[in-house]
C-alpha cells in the first residue's frame, strides 16, 4: 500500500481489500468501473514513453453484473450514512448498473441520473454519436450531505422578473408583489439557478497538461463537482477502480482524505506521481462559454447568404469553408477585409488552406486596392470574385460618367449572391 498525506492507494482487487475496511468509514464512493465495452483499451501519453492499457472483456452481461454486485454490497457497507454513491458507466451497462444499484441501495435511495455531455467530434460510424456518459447517482439514506451548487441564469432569462417578489391576488394567481404605490418589491438577492442534472463539462483536450494517456481518464473538473456537492472538508472518498487517479487528485485538492485501489501497478504509479505534483488545466470554455469561441465574422458571411456554408470559428485566414468538396479536398472562402489589398487577403487564405488540403479557394473582393490585374502572382488555387456592394459601387460610379447614358445602365444585369459560385 503507497501513503501520500491523508490518500492511501491499494494494488489489488478491490474486493478483498473493502472487505477488510472498516463500515461506515468513508463518505463518499466515486465508481469509474469497466464498462462492459468488450474491448482491449490502450493509450500512450503524448510522448510515447509508455503505453496503458486494460481489458474490459467479460464472457456475459451475468458475468459482469455478479462483479459489480459483489463489490457494490461491501461499498455499501463500507459508506456511512449520510454518504453517497456515483456510479459513473455509459450506453454499454447503464441498464444493468441501474438495476443492480437500486437492489443494493434501494431505489428510494435513488437522487439523480447525471448526464455528463460534452463535444467529440468522429465520423467512424454510422448513426448518433455518443457525446454523453452516465453518472448514477445513489444515497446510503435520507440524511445525505449535499451541497447546493449555483449556476448562471440562462441569457433568456428575464432577471429582471426573477428579482421581483411575488404574491397571490384574489383569484390565487400569481403575480408581481408591489407596494402602496404601485412599485415592485424586490426579491431580494438572486443565487443563480440550482445545478441540473446535465454537467456540460469538456472532454480533456489532448493536449490538456493533466492527460495522462491513461485510457478513460477523466477531466478533474468533472470529479471536483462531485466531491463538492457529495462531500464536506476532511471527508473520505473512496475509488475503488481509480485507474489514473483523477478522484484521488480531485480530494486532495479539495482537502479531503482517499482512498484508491486499482489491479493495474500502471494505474498505480501514475496516480502517485499525479499526487506529488497534481496538475489541473483550466477550462477556458467553461471560464468564458461556448458563445465566446463564436467569433466568426458576420459581416463577411451576410456576403455569402445563398451558398451553402459552414462558418469558421477561430481562423484569421478562412472565413468559411462550402459543403461541397473539390478534387478531394474543401473549398475555403475568404472575405477581403478593410485596409487589405487583394493580394494580401489571397495569401492569407492560401496559407490558412494549406493545411486542410484545399486546392479551390474564394476570395470576396470588398475593393480593388489598386492593380486589380495581378492573377499571374495569385497563389495557386485561388479565385477572386467580385463581391455583390463592388459590383454595385462600379456600376454607380459608371453612372456619373458623361459617356454612360441612363437608359444604358438600366439594362445592367442584376448582382445575385448565388452567382458567385457558378464557376463550380
Amino acid at each position: 500500500m503507497h501513503r501520500q498525506p491523508n490518500v492511501h492507494i491499494h494494488l489489488g482487487d478491490c474486493l478483498p481489500i473493502l472487505q477488510g475496511m472498516e463500515s461506515g468509514s468513508v463518505n463518499l464512493a466515486y465508481l469509474d468501473p469497466p464498462f462492459f465495452t468488450q474491448k482491449v483499451h490502450r493509450l500512450a501519453p503524448r510522448d510515447r514513453s509508455r503505453e496503458f492499457s486494460f481489458d474490459d472483456l467479460w464472457s456475459s452481461q451475468k458475468e459482469y453484473a455478479t462483479f459489480l454486485f459483489e463489490r457494490l454490497s461491501e461499498i455499501r457497507r463500507v459508506v456511512a450514512d449520510d454518504g453517497s454513491v456515483f456510479f459513473h458507466c455509459d450506453r454499454n451497462a447503464v441498464h444493468l448498473a441501474r438495476a443492480i444499484m437500486d437492489d443494493v441501495f434501494g431505489s428510494e435511495n435513488f437522487r439523480s441520473e447525471i448526464i455528463w455531455h460534452y463535444r467529440r467530434w468522429s465520423n467512424s460510424q454510422r448513426g448518433l454519436l455518443p457525446t454523453h456518459q452516465t453518472i448514477l447517482y445513489y444515497t446510503q439514506s435520507d440524511n445525505y450531505t449535499f451541497n447546493e451548487i449555483w449556476t448562471e441564469y440562462s441569457p433568456a432569462t428575464n432577471v429582471d422578473q426573477i428579482l421581483q417578489r411575488r404574491s397571490r391576488d384574489g383569484s390565487n394567481k400569481s403575480v408581481y408583489a408591489r407596494d402602496e404605490q404601485g412599485n415592485a418589491i424586490p426579491n431580494g438577492t438572486k443565487r443563480g439557478v440550482p445545478l441540473s442534472d446535465v454537467w456540460d463539462i469538456p472532454f480533456l483536450n489532448p493536449k490538456a497538461k493533466e492527460r495522462t494517456g491513461y485510457p478513460t481518464q477523466k477531466p478533474l473538473l468533472l470529479l471536483e463537482r462531485i466531491i463538492s456537492l457529495a462531500t464536506n472538508e476532511g471527508d473520505c472518498v473512496l475509488d475503488p477502480f481509480c485507474g489514473s487517479g483523477t478522484s484521488l487528485v480531485a480530494a486532495q485538492l479539495l482537502n479531503r482524505t482517499a482512498i484508491g485501489i486499482d489491479l493495474s501497478e500502471d494505474a498505480v504509479e501514475i496516480t502517485k506521481q499525479r499526487l506529488e505534483e497534481p496538475i489541473m488545466s483550466q477550462s477556458r470554455l467553461l471560464d468564458v462559454g461556448r458563445e465566446a469561441y463564436r467569433n466568426a465574422d458576420d459581416n463577411a458571411l451576410a456576403i455569402l447568404q445563398g451558398v451553402d456554408y459552414v462558418p469558421v470559428q477561430r481562423n484569421a485566414g478562412i472565413d468559411a469553408i462550402l459543403k461541397q468538396d473539390f478534387a478531394g479536398g474543401p473549398i475555403t472562402v475568404l472575405v477581403q477585409r478593410p485596409g487589405e489589398t487583394l493580394l494580401e487577403a489571397a495569401r492569407k487564405l492560401s496559407k490558412a488552406s494549406a493545411s486542410k488540403g484545399a486546392k479551390l479557394m474564394f476570395l470576396i473582393a470588398m475593393s480593388r486596392g489598386g492593380c486589380f490585374d495581378f492573377a499571374e502572382e495569385l497563389p495557386t488555387g485561388v479565385v477572386v470574385i467580385e463581391s455583390p456592394a463592388l459590383g454595385i459601387r462600379e456600376h454607380l460610379d459608371k453612372l456619373k460618367r458623361p459617356d454612360v447614358l441612363l437608359e444604358k445602365a438600366s439594362y445592367l444585369p442584376p448582382v445575385k449572391p448565388e452567382s458567385l459560385f457558378e464557376t463550380l
